[in-house]
């Protein structure tokens, strides 16, 4: 390769990436973060802490994913785990802690307490009260929710509900 065109490639290499950047930035504004993040929100406030799955599934892309460490779950599936929640402990109150946005990502960091008084999720009634901090990373395409990838402590549960040592 010559200079000229060495500088060329250069140059178009360096329009292509101030391009993608400025689509990135129009696409990105503050407002769609901010809706994103209101979308985040109602699956914490709404879904898990008050019960209304149905209602809110509108906020789900057809294509979404819950990635998990051994395999992903289905939209099914995973509004099956919801209800399992629901059931397990139906006073479920969740807290949004924080949320960090950037475009299409939110993660949120949260808290959930509530009285073991019902079965779900595998899990016995045992009639305990439950508190328990995670972290969930969403995707977002169009505002609506595609995949999460979410993450509590485990241990911390099951020792609450008397399940382990």
């Amino acid at each position: 390769m010559n200079r000229t065109t060495t500088a060329i490639a250069a140059l178009l290499a360096s329009f292509l990436v101030t391009t993608a950047r400025a689509e990135n930035a129009f696409a990105c504004t503050a407002e769609s973060r901010q809706r994103n993040e209101a979308t985040v929100r109602i699956v914490f406030e709404e879904i898990l802490g008050k019960g209304r799955i149905a209602e809110n599934e509108h906020i789900y892309h057809p294509d979404f994913a819950a990635r998990g460490m051994t395999r992903d779950a289905t939209r099914a599936e995973d509004r099956a785990a919801s209800e399992g929640w629901r059931s397990m402990a139906p006073d479920l109150q969740m807290k949004v802690l924080h949320l960090v946005s950037d475009c299409d990502y939110v993660a949120a960091h949260f808290e959930g307490s509530g009285t073991n008084t019902g079965e779900g999720n595998g899990f016995p009634a045992t009639g305990r009260t439950i508190r328990v901090r995670g972290m969930t990373i969403f995707r977002l395409v169009d505002g609506r929710i595609i995949e999460e990838w979410s993450s509590f402590d485990q241990y911390a549960l099951l020792k609450q509900l008397g399940l382990v040592p």
